[in-house]
């Protein structure tokens, strides 16, 4: 895992996005692009239809005083709009559609990938950065993905059949009039490359936003910069932030704006140049002219329009590549696909060695914890307790050895049954802002409001969430912050009650609470742990002492293990840890 981490490019880097690998994005909806594009094409060809039947109008028509003619010509020009008007609502619906469920592809690709990734990549990254990437950057692609490729498709078809006619009416003037435009190419290109280094900053700028807000407007940020007085540094701080984003805006808006307005000055002035020419040519129709100064109208719109829409897919590059930098991160947990049927429980660490990055953490970790027995970790701060109890659910994955139920190594089995097979109560118990009884379903949606009370009256909080006004449908706030840290864990332990797993993992589930809850909880904790696999993480000794067996960390290493009783009489590692923890107790 480590040497994975190596080989990573820093996030803060700009990353790349081909655009081959951009218009993949758009193949499972070929057939609705299809439609788009011959309603374009539909829609272009008829509106080329309005100047020359403008020109029939102003050459023969009115010249000749033919009424019927002319009645014909204002249909033919009406029915023209009314054409026009259907396709391009039509075409916008379909690509608008296409356009969102590609948004809503690349959400949940993102979203998904990242739910399969280690908690190390979790540990390493803010979670606003995650945030901003999933909500901000593909937020920010809306436009592009909605409207660009109908956009392109249809200037580009206008542009084609427009300067093909220009061609029929006149190619002199025609070329007159597509002179400048090689300059007008390279201006634009040279504006979206700026503007994409500038959206690429600007992104990180939302980022670092997201963070803030993320990390300060939450209950624990709130409670530690009131009680640190912080509170108006953190506004500073964020006022500055929100002030540079402020100037990336405007420099985002500017870049470029004095060159793309010579572009829009210079083909406003390119009818008087047409006029010009024409009068010194002298064999050019009234009829012709207006005919063709309305075609070259109609040019300008979507070549300015095909202009920026160049700019806006440069400045896009920069938000799909920042998405595809997090599609592209390598999944250093894959999923296994054996299956275990009646888990008996038996867990084994076989030679377990682990590393965050270069650093060892365990090294040459042999366990055997029988089906239905306990089992304790113990050691000093640092030693890789909670780190070997990460193992066995897969939250990190072995450098070397394994570990295994019932003889099967974890990295066969699915996650689905390593899910059933393996329980967690940690120290930081996270409920969702949503009720009790929400809360309590999330390990299984289809458990009954009786299966809910069993599992509540178990773990020791029934009674508790009985006296609420609403009950099991009470809001337990932001990360359950309405109840005391051991209401919390009892709903933590019923919670995981309802999962009924045969092998559990308790770590340090007690240790942030008093004396009084704790005896509560530990009560809830031994009824959950009956007929269990059980594997505790012990920060107070007092609640292992009827463990099965006892393993001593130091420093990765096993250096003691037997029953409380055995490594007492020892005088070793175990009895100074418990000399200073509770000895009364204890011993």
């Amino acid at each position: 895992m480590g040497g994975t981490s190596g080989r990573r490019r820093p996030l803060e880097e700009e990353p790349r996005a081909p655009l081959r690998r951009i218009i993949k994005l758009f193949r499972p909806h070929r057939g609705r692009l299809a439609v788009v594009g011959s309603l374009i094409l539909l829609s272009s060809l008829v509106g080329l239809a309005s100047p020359f039947l403008l020109r029939e109008v102003l050459d023969v028509a009115i010249p000749a005083r033919d009424a019927g003619l002319l009645t014909l010509l204002a249909l033919g020009m009406i029915v023209v709009a009314v054409t026009t008007s259907v396709f391009d609502v039509l075409q916008t619906l379909v690509s608008t559609t296409v356009g969102q469920r590609v948004m809503h592809d690349l959400r949940v690709s993102v979203y998904g990938h990242l739910q399969r990734m280690s908690l190390a990549f979790f540990t390493r990254t803010k979670t606003g950065e995650v945030q901003s990437r999933i909500a901000n950057d593909i937020g920010g692609m809306q436009a592009v993905v909605t409207s660009t490729a109908a956009s392109l498709i249809s200037n580009l078809t206008t542009v084609i059949a427009t300067i093909v006619a220009m061609a029929a009416l006149d190619w002199r003037l025609t070329a007159i009039s597509l002179v400048l435009l090689p300059v007008f190419v390279w201006i634009s290109r040279k504006v979206g490359a700026e503007r994409k280094r500038i959206t690429a900053e600007r992104q990180r700028k939302l980022a670092t936003i997201a963070s803030m807000v993320q990390e300060s407007l939450s209950i624990s940020g709130i409670l530690l910069g009131r009680t640190m007085g912080r509170s108006a540094q953190l506004t500073e701080r964020f006022d500055r932030a929100s002030d540079e984003l402020a100037d990336l805006g405007v420099r985002t808006s500017m870049a470029g704006r004095w060159r793309q307005a010579s572009i829009q000055l210079v083909m406003a002035a390119m009818p008087a140049c047409v006029y010009w020419a024409a009068g010194h040519t002298g064999a050019i129709s009234v009829g012709t002219l207006v005919a063709f100064t309305t075609l070259q109208t109609s040019l300008f719109r979507p070549t300015v329009s095909l202009l920026r829409l160049g700019v806006e897919v440069q400045t896009s590059l920069a938000l799909f590549g920042r998405i595809f930098e997090y599609l592209d991160l390598p999944v250093d947990i894959g999923p296994g696909t054996r299956r275990l049927e009646d888990v008996r429980g038996e867990v084994r660490f076989e030679d377990v060695d682990f590393a965050y990055g270069d650093t060892p953490t365990l090294t040459g970790v042999d366990i055997t914890v029988p089906a239905g027995t306990s089992l304790a970790i113990v050691g000093e701060t640092g030693s890789g307790k909670t780190t070997l109890s990460y193992l066995l659910p897969r939250l990190y994955d072995v450098s070397g050895g394994r570990v295994t139920i019932d003889g099967v190594d974890v990295r066969e089995l699915t996650f689905e049954t390593l899910s059933d097979a393996v329980g967690v109560v940690s120290q930081e118990t996270y409920l969702f802002h949503a009720t009790i009884a929400d809360n309590l379903r999330f390990a299984r949606p289809s458990a009954t409001d009786e299966e809910l009370e069993e599992a509540a009256r178990a773990a020791r909080i029934h009674d508790h969430i009985a006296t609420l006004p609403d009950g099991y449908e009470t809001l337990v706030g932001e990360r359950g912050y309405r109840f005391s840290g051991g209401e919390k864990q009892r709903l933590a332990i019923a919670r995981t009650l309802l999962r009924d797993p045969p092998v559990l993992v308790l770590d340090e589930a007690t240790s942030a609470l008093d004396t009084q809850t704790e005896r509560a909880v530990q009560e809830a904790l031994d009824g959950l742990a009956r007929g269990r696999t059980t594997i505790t993480i012990a920060h107070r000794l007092s609640t292992i002492r009827d463990a099965d067996q006892i393993v001593v960390l130091d420093d990765g290493k096993i250096v003691e293990r037997g029953t409380h009783d055995e490594l007492i009489a020892r005088a070793g590692h175990y009895a100074a840890l418990v000399s200073r923890d509770q000895p009364l107790e204890l011993v």
